[in-house]
């Protein structure tokens, strides 16, 4: 497959354009007022000019080049970027390269405050910018555009990634030649006049105004980026010891730490084997455009609707029930209810909010709606909740039940008296009760095999505990969900290093344990009687069905090049089920980091509809891919909320 390279040469006549077409070269009007004459290189991916594409829109690469090279260096990349396409690794794109001939070539891609300096910045960032999106088929939205660059260009991209979030949602920065805080006294920083004022060659001042430090604290996180960082580990080495932070890989190693602070940059950083050269920049600019290119879309993604939940602090999701009462660890006040400090449980319905917990840390772990209009919590906590447990030396699981009106009915604390004890799994029992599952690392219910073993309770609708099962084996074992049906009760975690769903009579009574994949984390009974069960295999989201009797009927697995897991099971009618989960794959068109996805399985696990949603940062996992996520079924539609940047997310999806 042939892709075409279009030379657009100087462009002399002011008020006129060519028409974008594959192949040949043309000559184009882009005459600017600052900044004089343009001239820039566009690669149309094959079919561009196809009748069948005609109104297909592209996203658009904008590659920068070094000090002192021209338009041309880029070209080099051609035939990575046409087997990026060929291999369907990315989709296909236009890709622009300016040449920037300003400041006889080492303009930092600023606007110069130097006597005859040009405003290069302005002119690349919109007149060129508009000038493409008015002559090429480009999606012209931030997602769709991508700016990158080496050495200076490394500088010039991640200055207007950051500068013009409106205009880039995704960065390429490779080998930036960027200083902080200041250029070495021996920099070709120093030498041009970019960062210059009047008749001064370098101002420290205009550089360190213009440098990515000043940049960060600026950002708006509802315009992420996502950026990719790479240098190689053999660049110069300064000889003056003073000046040795300033070798470029220091400097892109310092840069990658300060902006993955950031809320608004998810980044990414590489160091190759190579110099200050295409030996790195080439498979740079492969790996960066294959990790950057799933947020590359022609098409937005869909965001994470607002507003956010909780606290200035990191919060974390704890469930959500069909009637919209929301519950979450909360680091701060809520609604001005009182804080007892670390993080407090919150629940949350429309018309009221209760906040409890102790000095120490009080987290929700899933949130069920009583018949009577009321709710009921589970988590752990780390202090005395119920007055019964006054210097607890380790966690305490328990479950609360409040009223319609908000008022606290019970509280249940219960777990070893020296050992780590949690609630992970809640489901509602037809008496108003509750089932509830977890870990301990004592003897809860029975003496303890191994370093924790699972724990599935049954809670009274007075909050008395009925009975308490604990299983395992010599390793790790935790429950994570619960489900209860009219066949029984069914627990899902992970055993022994690998996942497991376990059936229970409601009177506590095992029946059967089966083991699959690395975890399961969410499990649902569905209208056709099957038990079905979400988790993880390999890096994939897994989903299993088994009747009650423990037969598999059957097994589907989702994902793709990223790392993806099913977190929550929903019934729907007619035997279908969602999973929703979090993914770094393409269940839609990704957003960014981690995101949630959430699919529609019919009653043979096969996959009928699909949506991805999310930020830049990850969301429903935390940063250790510690799924952080809950649904529920509300009328026709799905509550979902989860973690996202240290906030808490309830949105609305269609099953």
């Amino acid at each position: 497959m042939k892709r075409a390279f279009v030379a657009v040469l100087t462009l002399l006549t002011v008020g006129m354009s060519s028409a974008a077409s594959a192949g040949g070269t043309h000559a184009g009007t882009l005459t600017t007022a600052k900044a004089g004459a343009i001239d820039y290189t566009v690669y149309l991916p094959h079919g561009y000019s196809a009748r069948k594409n005609a109104k297909v829109r592209y996203p658009v690469l904008y590659l920068l080049h070094g000090r002192g090279d021209t338009m041309q260096a880029w070209t080099s990349v051609k035939a990575d970027l046409d087997k990026l396409i060929d291999d369907g690794t990315i989709a296909p794109v236009i890709a622009v390269l300016p040449d920037a001939p300003w400041s006889e070539r080492g303009s930092w891609y600023v606007d110069s405050a130097y006597d005859g300096g040009s405003a290069v910045e302005t002119m690349l960032t919109r007149d060129l910018v508009s000038h493409v999106d008015a002559t090429y088929r480009t999606a012209a939205h931030r997602g769709a555009r991508l700016v990158g660059g080496y050495s200076m260009g490394g500088y010039g991209a991640l200055r207007y990634a950051l500068a013009h979030q409106d205009l880039f949602a995704n960065a390429l920065v490779l080998s930036p030649a960027v200083y902080n805080p200041l250029p070495p006294a021996d920099s070709s920083a120093r030498e041009f006049g970019a960062f210059g004022q009047g008749g001064e060659r370098f101002a420290d001042d205009v550089y360190q105004r213009l440098n990515y430090p000043a940049l960060l604290p600026t950002l708006d996180p509802d315009l992420p980026v996502r950026m990719f960082i790479a240098v190689g580990d053999d660049e110069w080495a300064n000889p003056d010891p003073a000046d040795a932070k300033h070798d470029l890989d220091y400097e892109a190693a310092t840069l990658y730490n300060n902006v993955r602070r950031s809320g608004a940059v998810a980044a990414q950083f590489r160091v190759l084997d190579g110099g200050h050269d295409w030996g790195v920049w080439r498979p740079a600019f492969v790996a960066g455009l294959t990790e950057l290119s799933p947020t590359l879309s022609a098409t937005p993604p869909t965001g994470i609707p607002g507003p956010l939940r909780g606290t200035p602090g990191t919060d974390w999701a704890g469930g959500v029930t069909s009637g919209g009462v929301l519950a979450y660890a909360a680091s701060g006040s809520v609604d001005g209810q009182p804080y007892a400090g670390g993080l407090d449980a919150v629940v949350q319905a429309p018309q009221w909010t209760r906040e409890f917990g102790t000095p120490a840390n009080d987290r929700l772990y899933g949130a069920v709606a009583t018949s009577d209009g009321g709710v009921i919590v589970a988590g752990y906590t780390r202090g005395d909740l119920d007055g019964k447990h006054p210097g607890s030396p380790a966690d305490d699981a328990f479950v609360a039940r409040f009223t319609a009106t908000g008022e606290r009915a019970w509280l249940t604390q219960l777990g070893d008296a020296a050992k780590a004890d949690r609630f992970y799994g809640l489901a509602a029992a037809p008496d108003g009760g509750a089932y509830v599952a977890g870990y301990t690392s004592g003897a809860l219910a029975a003496p303890s095999a191994g370093d924790k073993d699972v724990v599935l309770a049954r809670i009274r609708a007075d909050g008395a505990v009925a009975w308490t099962r604990q299983l395992g084996g010599v390793g790790e074992d935790k429950a994570y969900a619960v489900a209860a049906g009219a066949s029984g009760v069914y627990v899902a975690g992970v055993m022994s290093g690998g996942g497991f769903l376990a059936a229970f009579d409601v009177d506590g009574t095992q029946r059967w344990v089966k083991a699959d994949g690395d975890i399961f984390g969410g499990v649902a009974v569905t209208t056709a009687g099957l038990v079905v069960a979400t988790g993880a295999a390999g890096g994939d989201a897994l989903t299993a069905a088994f009747t009650s009797g423990g037969t598999q009927r059957w097994r589907t697995v989702s994902g793709g090049r990223g790392v993806d897991a099913g977190a929550e099971v929903v019934a729907l009618p007619g035997g279908a089920v969602a999973v929703v989960g979090f993914t770094g794959s393409t269940f839609g068109v990704p957003a960014g980091g981690t995101d949630v996805f959430a699919v529609r399985l019919d009653g043979r696990g096969r996959q009928q509809s699909a949506a991805q949603f999310g930020t830049a940062r990850n969301d429903g996992a935390d940063d250790f891919g510690e799924e952080n996520l809950y649904a529920v079924r509300s009328g026709d539609r799905l509550l979902v909320t989860g973690l996202t940047s240290g906030d808490v997310f309830l949105t609305e999806v269609t099953p």
